[in-house]
């Protein structure tokens, strides 16, 4: 037989080879969507400075740049230490991104094993398979399609970043606890150099909790999560447990500390998609994105058992009545999942106490996705990257129900389940790659998102910045009419209709569109600019400094190339007047 030890290297090895191989094609996928705002046009990450003196960086202007950068200070740091690497060279970034990917799911492996040793689990009839329930759980998470988009996608680094912190938060708690119980008495501690180690866990778990608060408020969870973990998994006197806890739920409020002096609606801080290429026409109550969101929960865990039609940009529908069929319905599902979870509680203890495993994992899939989908609007009502974290709590509750089913086979059908299950993890890796592929360059994602979202006007609209990147004005003036078609006050799309008018020196319908463009969006600085170009051609200088001297009140600093020009702009027409 293989040796304990030797085993977990070969888990890891293959969980790593099974990660290098679901991932190997995306390491030349380009900047896209939101990546462009966030690093490469960015100056906070071009400059460690500001991460030594962030008060620096107070004067930027736009969501991605102060607002975003002070409270996701960690995932930040990660791409300006990234730039300073390797400038723009977009491999560096992809392998950090597939790094931490394959890191969680090694926490993830090792965090199952350890939770078969804690007073409930020890018990459990399967404590022997621990080793091939943390396996399959990591190996399900790394090759899964679902998780492509926290991957893949450069700035969702965020996302799988506060899942490593959050993940090796619990795992340190846990290990901490563990040597607390195996030797209760001080004396015992100092003996055995135990004591020391303890705190030494339940410091880095601390830590990893604050590092993942500064990463993504998808973080305040946590403290939840442990204390689950703690009723559900320890033993002790509820005023000791809750003591130990007090850290965890001080750290918790770095985050609505670092939202209260923001003007922003909460949903937009939280949020994930620039703001830039959104509709500014959608306004969600409470109510109306709470039922949604039913809907969009069974549409994640349907996605977790058949990953197909997979997409960036959902144009979801929403709902706005509890008692709508496909909302009732939902949230019927959903209960019923939720009960499970009680009733594993309650009815398996003793030798089948890995049940409460089971419900841990129901538990966490809803505790962790409920910053962003409950009662909180965002304006993108469903985000597949929003699973990466939740996933983990599936995963570990299907595997412990497969152990526990193959537990209770003969020898023939534990063959053939660890086949079937083989067959499973080689099928997802594939689809893992193959997602990748639709990733491999703008125009080709922007494609089969349209494809999928045939009505969402900011699908069209980026389809459209896809071919203008590549040169082709002629295809990227039919996507921005499209977008246009289908919400006719998109700004950006007026915008960029603007600027095809003005290479074709079409001015006064160039003035047309950037008007337009103002008067759906008057924070957007680039049509102001533009404008005032166009308003200089036709000889309106005083209305061209009014706009000037508006961009330079709303330009955010993706636009500091321009404000010396139009400075210089502004003096040359004012002495020109006098």
């Amino acid at each position: 037989m293989i040796k304990k030890a030797n085993r977990t290297v070969l888990y890891v090895l293959l969980i790593v080879i099974t990660g290098i191989l679901a991932y190997s094609n995306t390491f030349h996928v380009p900047f896209i969507f939101d990546d462009k705002a966030v690093i490469v046009r960015n100056p906070i990450v071009k400059d460690l400075h500001y991460f030594v003196q962030p008060d620096d960086a107070e004067n930027f202007k736009g969501f991605f740049e102060y607002e975003v950068f002070k409270r996701r200070y960690i995932g930040y740091l990660t791409f300006a230490l990234n730039y300073k690497m390797q400038d723009l060279d977009v491999r560096g970034y992809h392998i950090v991104n597939l790094l931490i990917h394959i890191t969680n799911s090694i926490i993830l492996y090792f965090f199952i094993i350890v939770s078969f040793n804690t007073p409930f689990l020890k018990k459990s009839s399967i404590k022997g398979s621990a080793r091939q329930i943390a396996f399959i759980a990591a190996l399900f998470f790394v090759s899964h399609p679902i998780q492509t988009q926290a991957v893949t996608y450069i700035w969702q680094r965020v996302t799988s970043l506060t899942a490593t912190f959050y993940l090796f938060s619990l795992l340190m708690y846990v290990k901490a606890r563990l040597v607390h119980k195996a030797y209760q008495s001080p004396e015992d501690c100092l003996k055995k150099g135990l004591k020391s180690g303890s705190v030494l866990y339940y410091s880095a778990s601390i830590v990893s909790a604050v590092l993942a608060m500064k990463t993504k408020e998808i973080a305040i969870t946590l403290p939840i999560s442990i204390f689950l973990y703690e009723i559900m998994f320890m033993e002790g006197t509820f005023r000791k447990r809750i003591f130990r806890l007090i850290p965890y739920f001080l750290a918790m409020m770095i985050i609505p500390l670092s939202l209260t002096n923001s003007a922003m609606p909460i949903g937009d801080l939280i949020g994930d998609i620039s703001d830039r290429s959104r509709s500014e026409l959608l306004q969600i109550s409470r109510l109306d994105y709470l039922f949604t969101e039913f809907r969009v929960l069974i549409t994640y865990i349907r996605l977790i058992f058949l990953p197909i039609n997979q997409n960036l940009d959902y144009d979801y529908p929403l709902y706005s009545s509890f008692f709508d069929p496909s909302v009732f319905l939902s949230f019927l599902l959903l209960l019923l999942i939720f009960s499970l979870g009680v009733y594993c509680i309650n009815r398996y203890r003793g030798k089948n106490a890995h049940a409460r495993l089971i419900s841990f994992g129901i538990f966490w899939f809803f505790i962790t996705l409920s910053v962003e989908s409950t009662f909180i609007p965002i304006r993108d009502v469903i985000n597949e990257h929003r699973m990466y974290l939740p996933s983990i709590g599936i995963f570990t509750a299907i595997c412990t129900i497969i152990l526990m089913v193959t537990d209770r086979m003969r020898d023939r059908g534990r063959m053939i389940m660890a086949a079937m299950l083989a067959v499973i993890i080689i099928a997802l890796t594939g689809a893992t790659y193959a997602r990748n592929m639709v990733w491999r360059n703008e125009i080709n994602l922007w494609a089969d998102v349209v494809s999928k979202s045939p009505g969402k006007a900011r699908a069209f609209y980026n389809y459209g910045n896809a071919y203008k990147n590549r040169g082709d004005l002629i295809n990227a003036g039919k996507k921005w009419e499209k977008t246009l078609e289908l919400e006719p006050k998109f700004s950006p799309a007026l915008n960029q209709m603007g600027n095809l008018a003005l290479l074709s020196n079409s001015l006064y319908d160039a003035r047309r569109y950037y008007r337009a463009a103002i008067l759906s969006d008057i924070d957007n600085a680039e049509p102001h600019y533009n404008l005032a170009i166009v308003l200089e051609k036709l000889n309106e200088p005083d209305e061209a400094v009014k706009h000037y001297e508006i961009f330079l009140e709303k330009a955010s600093t993706e636009y500091s190339h321009l404000i010396a020009k139009v400075k210089n702009k502004i003096s040359a027409i004012k002495n020109r007047s006098e």
